[in-house]
C-alpha cells in the first residue's frame, strides 16, 4: 500500500501494563493488591451509592487460596486499624471465591473521602495479609451552585476566511472558542479543595496558569440530552493566599461540533454553543468553606483558539492572544459578562470511567522535504491523536497547516479522499514571537502521516505524535515464534487504543467516529484480553441503554445520533445482550446484568413480537448482514434468526444468575424454539452413502460459523455441518470469506471442531482476504476491508475506506484464547475456572499473560526438538484444567515429576495425544514428548520462556510497492 515501511519507537504509557504486580512481587504468601472501587483504581468523585470494592489475589506457594475476606471502611485511615472506628466492617467472611464486595454500610456522604481495607486469610496462615486504598464521593445527593454559562453566542465572530490549502474551513461555520475566568481572593490558607467541572462541549480548566488533571476531550461523549458526565479533580495544591483565578477554555466537541456522516445535520445535534459548569468547594485550614461557582460573575472573551472542531480541526491565532489571562493580575475590564444558560443539573452524573488521556509519544520515522516550506512526516504507526509542534522564527501572521492522513496516495502524498468530509487540518498562525509550541488541545485526528506546511526546517526533534485514547490500563500481552503474527497482535492492540476514545468507535479518522454496536461486541472479548474495559464499557452501557428506542429496542449506534439508522439491525442490537454477558464472565460482576437485563429481555421480546413464527425477518432496522463479506452474501434471514436464537440463550442464562427463576424457563423454551425454527427453514440433512451431508441456507461460511457458535444444528449433525464448513475454507486457498460478524467466529469454531490446522492456515495466509495481507503491504492497524488496498486496484471506494478498524482484528481473541491457550471454562466467571488448551500449529512457541479479576494468568509452551514444555499460572483462588499436547502421555510430566507425584496436580483424561490435568493456584512446569509438526523458528530455551510482549506503537513493516526506505 502507498506509505513508508513503519519504524521501530519508544514504547507507550500504558498505565503500566499490570497495574500493582509490582505491589506482590517478592510477596512469599497470599497477597491482596491492584484495589479497585468500581473497577477503578482509587477513583475522585463516584456518584455510586454501594461502590464494588474489588481486590485482586496472588501469592508465590501453590494451593495457597483464600478461605475468608474482611473489608473495613472509614472516613479516617486511622478508623482501618482495628475496625472500631470504622463507618462499615463486614467481619471476617468464609468466602473461598471473593474477589470483591459491594459496600452495604450507611449512606455515604457527598464529596468524602473514604479510606477501605481489605484483610484476605490462607488456609494455612491465622494471620491475614492486608491491602489499603481509597475512593472519594462526587456530588451525588448535593444542591449545584453552579450555572451554565458560556461567552454571549451572538457577536462572536466567525473566523476569517483561511487561505487556500485548509479545505475550504470558511464553509463551515467555525467560530473561536470562548474563554472564560474568574478571581477570587483567599486568606486563610486551605486544607482541601475540589473542583467539579464539566461542559456541554469540551473544556479545558486552569487555576493560577495550571492545568488541572490531564483528562483530555472531557467530559466525555454522552447523549447529552439524557446524561451529562462531570469530572472531579483535587486542585488544592493549586491555590494561594491572595488572589487566584479559576479559567477555562470550552470547544464544540461532540455537544455542538461536527459528529457523524449525516449531511443534513453534520453538527450540532444537540446544542448550537459550547458552554461551561465548574463549582470550587474549598476548606480552609481554620474550617470555613467557600464556594466558587459559575455564574454571571464570571468574564469572557475570545482568545488564540479561532476554532476547534472534532472532525475539522483546530486553528490558534497567536495574534488574538490574550497575555495572562490565566494567571491573577490580569486586567480583563473590557471583556464580557458571561451569560447564565440555565441551572439544570437534573442530568449531572459523575463519570463511571477513567477520561481520555495522553497515553503514548511517538517520534518521526522520516521527514520528507516536498516544497521549500513543505513537509511529509511518517510516524511509522497509525493511531489517533494530535501532533505537537515547536516552531522557531516564524513573522507575525505566519502560518502553519498541518493535514493529516492514515496512507500516501502513490505521487508519496497525503491520501485524504477516505476521510470524506472531516478536513482533519490544524492551523497555527503566528504573532512572531521566538518559540512558539502549538499542540491543539480541542480535536484528535486518525494518522500516521503529516504534512506539515509553512516551516522551512523541520527536524525529528521538532515534530511528535501525541496518542489519545481511554485510559484503559492494559492488561494483557501476546507473544509468539512467528514475527508476522507479532506484528499482526500490535495491529489489533493499536486498533483498540484509537478506536476506544471515550466511547468504542469505528474509526478514528473520517467523518464518522461513531459507537457502532456490532463492532464493540465482535471486538470486545479481544479486547477484554488486552485492557481492564470494566469501567470504559460501565459507562458506555448506559450510552446503550439511552440510546434505545421508544419501543425498547435497541440501535446500532450509541450514543444515538440524528442521521444514523437507529432500529437496531441484527448482530447490532444484539450487542445489548451480548455485551452485559461477556462482561458479567469475564469480571464477575452481575451488576453488568443487572443494569442490562430489562434491556435485553425487552429486546428478545420485541423480535419475538414482531416475528411470532420465530425467523426474523421483520424489524430488522437496516440489516447490515455479515458487513463486508467479501464471499457470496450469506441469507439475511439465517443470520438475523442465529443472533435471534442467541440472544434469547444469554438472555435466559442471565434470568437465572440473578435469580429470575420465572424467566429462566421462558426463555430457554423460546431459545429451543428459535432453534428448532432455524434448523425447519435454514437446515437440510441428507444422507450419501451412510453419511450424513448437512447444508445451512445459502451454503456460506458464516451461515455455518453462526449455526455452530450458537448451537443452532440438530443433534448429531453438527460434525457433518462442520466438515463442510472446512471444505468451503479449504477451497481455493484456504481464505475466509466473512464480514465483521463472521470473522470473530471463524477461528474458534474451526478449532472447536477439531481443524486447528485450518485455523492457523487462515492466521499465516499472507494474499486478500487475510490478516497478514495489509502487514505486507505496511499497516499498522487493521484495515476496514480486507482488501482496502491491493496492488491490482489500488484504493477501494474512498466512500468506505478506514485504515483504522477494529473488527476484523477480532482475532486477537483466538491469539490468547487458541495459540497460547489461556482461556476460561465454560461455565466459569472471572476466571475462577481456567481452561488451559494450546493450538501450536506449526509454531515455535507461544505466551499469553493476563491480568484478570482474580489475578495474573499466565501460559507459556515452547518446542524444542521433540519436546513441549507448558508453563502455567493460575492466581490464587482458581483452578485450571491443562490440556498438555503430546504424542506419547507416558512421558508428561510436571517440574521433572511424574504426575501422579506432583504437588496439587490431578490427572483428569489420558489420550492418545494430549494429557489434561487438573491444578490448584500456583506456578507449574509441564513437559512432554512432541514430535515437531514442521520446521519453525529457534524456541526460547526450556525454564526461560518469552514472556509476552506488551506492543510498542509500532513495529518494522515490509515495504509495499509504492514504498521506499527512507533513513
Amino acid at each position: 500500500m502507498p506509505g513508508s515501511p513503519a519504524a521501530d519507537v519508544p514504547a507507550p504509557r500504558l498505565a503500566d501494563a499490570l497495574e500493582g504486580r509490582a505491589n506482590a512481587a517478592g510477596a512469599e504468601g497470599l497477597r491482596p493488591y491492584g484495589l479497585r472501587c468500581e473497577h477503578r483504581t482509587a477513583p475522585l468523585g463516584i456518584d455510586e451509592t454501594a461502590p464494588l470494592l474489588g481486590w485482586r489475589l496472588s501469592s508465590a506457594r501453590r494451593g495457597d487460596d483464600p478461605v475468608a475476606y474482611r473489608v473495613r471502611v472509614a472516613e479516617e485511615a486511622a478508623g482501618l486499624a482495628d475496625g472500631v472506628e470504622a463507618l462499615w466492617d463486614t467481619g471476617r467472611v468464609q468466602d473461598a471465591d471473593a474477589i470483591g464486595v459491594t459496600y452495604a454500610g450507611p449512606a455515604l456522604r457527598p464529596r468524602t473521602r473514604y479510606h477501605w481495607r481489605v484483610d484476605v486469610w490462607s488456609a494455612g496462615s491465622p494471620v491475614p495479609a492486608e491491602a489499603t486504598s481509597w475512593f472519594e464521593t462526587g456530588m451525588t445527593d448535593s444542591v449545584w451552585q453552579a450555572a451554565w454559562i458560556t461567552h454571549d453566542p451572538d457577536p462572536l465572530p466567525i473566523m476569517d476566511a483561511p487561505i487556500e490549502g485548509e479545505r475550504a474551513l470558511d464553509n463551515y461555520g467555525l467560530a473561536p472558542c470562548p474563554i472564560l475566568r474568574r478571581t477570587f481572593t483567599l486568606t486563610a490558607g486551605t486544607r482541601r479543595a475540589r473542583l467539579y467541572v464539566s461542559a456541554r462541549g469540551l473544556y479545558d480548566v486552569r487555576v493560577n496558569g495550571t492545568r488541572v488533571g490531564d483528562a483530555e476531550l472531557a467530559p466525555g461523549w454522552t447523549d447529552y440530552t439524557r446524561r451529562i458526565q462531570y469530572q472531579t479533580y483535587d486542585v488544592t495544591d493549586l491555590l494561594q493566599d491572595g488572589e487566584n483565578v479559576l479559567a477555562a477554555t470550552v470547544a464544540d466537541g461532540w455537544w455542538s461540533g461536527f459528529v457523524g456522516f449525516e449531511p443534513r445535520r453534520a453538527g450540532a445535534h444537540y446544542g448550537s454553543f459550547p458552554q461551561l459548569l465548574a463549582e470550587l468547594r474549598i476548606t480552609a485550614a481554620d474550617g470555613t468553606t467557600t464556594t466558587i461557582a459559575t455564574d454571571d460573575t464570571w468574564r469572557t472573551a475570545t482568545g488564540a483558539v479561532r476554532h476547534a472542531d472534532l472532525l475539522m480541526g483546530e486553528c490558534h491565532d497567536l495574534r488574538h492572544a490574550a497575555a495572562g489571562w490565566e494567571h491573577p493580575g490580569f486586567d480583563d475590564v473590557h471583556w464580557s459578562p458571561a451569560m447564565v444558560v440555565d441551572r439544570d443539573h437534573r442530568l449531572l452524573v459523575a463519570s463511571a470511567d477513567e477520561p481520555v488521556r495522553a497515553m503514548a509519544e511517538v517520534r518521526p520515522r522520516s521527514i520528507a522535504r516536498i516544497a521549500p516550506d513543505t513537509h511529509i512526516v511518517d510516524f511509522g504507526q497509525n493511531m489517533a491523536g494530535r501532533i505537537r509542534l515547536n516552531a522557531a522564527g516564524l513573522p507575525s501572521g505566519a502560518r502553519v497547516v498541518i493535514r493529516h492522513a492514515e496512507v500516501l496516495d502513490t505521487s508519496r502524498r497525503l491520501y485524504t479522499d477516505n476521510l470524506r468530509t472531516a478536513a482533519a487540518t490544524d492551523v497555527l498562525i503566528s504573532d512572531g514571537r521566538p518559540r512558539i509550541v502549538f499542540e491543539p488541545r480541542f480535536t484528535y485526528h486518525g494518522f500516521r502521516y503529516a504534512e506539515i506546511r509553512g516551516i522551512r526546517e523541520l527536524s525529528g526533534a521538532d515534530v511528535v505524535a501525541v496518542a489519545l485514547h481511554s485510559d484503559t490500563s492494559w492488561a494483557g500481552g501476546f507473544d509468539c515464534s512467528d514475527p508476522d503474527i507479532r506484528r499482526l497482535y500490535d495491529c489489533v492492540a493499536w486498533g483498540q487504543r484509537s478506536n476506544f476514545v471515550s466511547v468504542p468507535t469505528d474509526c478514528p479518522q473520517r467523518d464518522e467516529r461513531l459507537g457502532w454496536l456490532a463492532d464493540a461486541q465482535v471486538f470486545l472479548p479481544t479486547a477484554a484480553l488486552n485492557a481492564d474495559v470494566a469501567a470504559f464499557f460501565t459507562k458506555w452501557l448506559r450510552d446503550v441503554e439511552d440510546a434505545r428506542d421508544p419501543d425498547g429496542g435497541f440501535s446500532n449506534v450509541a450514543p444515538r445520533l440524528v442521521g444514523v439508522a437507529d432500529q437496531g439491525a441484527p448482530g447490532w442490537g444484539d450487542a445489548g445482550v451480548i455485551i452485559p454477558w461477556h462482561l458479567y464472565r469475564v469480571y464477575g460482576d452481575s451488576r453488568f446484568l443487572a443494569r442490562a437485563f430489562d434491556g435485553m429481555h425487552t429486546w428478545v421480546d420485541l423480535i419475538h413480537r414482531h416475528n411470532p413464527d420465530l425467523v426474523w425477518r421483520h424489524r430488522v432496522g437496516p440489516h447490515f448482514s455479515d458487513w463486508l463479506a467479501p464471499g457470496t452474501p450469506t441469507p439475511r434471514e439465517v443470520i438475523a434468526t442465529a443472533y435471534f436464537a442467541h440472544s434469547a440463550h444469554l438472555t435466559a442464562r442471565a434470568a437465572d444468575v440473578l435469580g429470575h427463576q420465572d424467566l429462566v424457563k421462558t426463555y430457554h423454551r423460546l431459545a429451543a424454539d428459535i432453534r428448532t425454527a432455524f434448523r425447519e427453514h435454514f437446515v437440510t440433512v441428507e444422507d450419501a452413502d451412510g453419511t450424513p451431508v448437512v447444508r445451512v441456507a445459502g451454503d456460506t461460511q458464516t451461515g455455518y460459523l453462526v449455526a455452530l457458535a450458537f448451537g443452532l444444528l440438530p443433534t448429531g449433525h453438527t460434525e457433518a455441518a462442520a466438515r463442510r464448513l472446512a471444505e468451503l475454507v479449504e477451497t481455493d486457498g484456504p481464505r475466509l470469506q466473512t464480514g465483521f460478524l463472521g470473522v470473530a467466529l471463524a477461528a474458534p469454531v474451526l478449532d472447536a471442531h477439531g481443524r486447528a490446522d485450518l485455523a492457523h492456515a487462515l492466521l499465516r495466509r499472507t494474499e486478500a482476504p487475510s490478516w497478514l495481507f495489509p502487514l505486507r503491504h505496511g499497516a499498522t492497524t487493521i484495515w476496514e476491508r480486507w482488501d482496502g488496498w491491493t496492488p491490482e486496484t489500488g484504493f477501494r471506494a474512498a466512500s468506505m475506506n478506514s485504515f483504522n478498524h477494529y473488527a476484523l482484528g477480532s482475532i486477537g481473541e483466538w491469539l490468547y484464547r487458541g495459540v497460547a491457550g489461556l482461556d476460561q471454562a465454560p461455565e466459569s466467571t472471572a476466571y475462577r475456572h481456567l481452561s488451559v488448551r494450546p493450538v501450536p500449529g506449526d509454531l515455535g512457541h507461544a505466551a499469553a499473560r493476563y491480568e484478570s479479576a482474580r489475578g495474573t494468568v499466565e501460559t507459556a509452551w515452547t518446542r524444542h526438538e521433540d519436546r513441549i514444555e507448558l508453563c502455567v499460572r493460575v492466581p490464587p483462588g482458581a483452578i485450571a484444567d491443562v490440556r498438555v499436547p503430546t504424542t506419547d502421555p507416558r512421558t508428561v510430566r510436571e517440574s521433572d515429576l511424574d504426575l501422579r507425584k506432583a504437588e496439587h496436580v490431578t490427572v483428569l483424561e489420558t489420550a492418545d495425544d494430549h494429557v489434561v490435568a487438573r491444578v490448584a493456584s500456583g506456578r507449574y512446569r509441564f513437559t512432554a514428548a512432541h514430535t515437531p509438526m514442521g520446521r519453525h523458528p529457534g524456541p526460547t530455551p526450556l525454564g526461560r520462556h518469552r514472556p509476552p510482549r506488551i506492543p510498542s506503537p509500532a513495529a518494522t513493516q515490509p515495504a509495499g510497492p509504492h514504498e521506499e526506505e527512507t533513513p
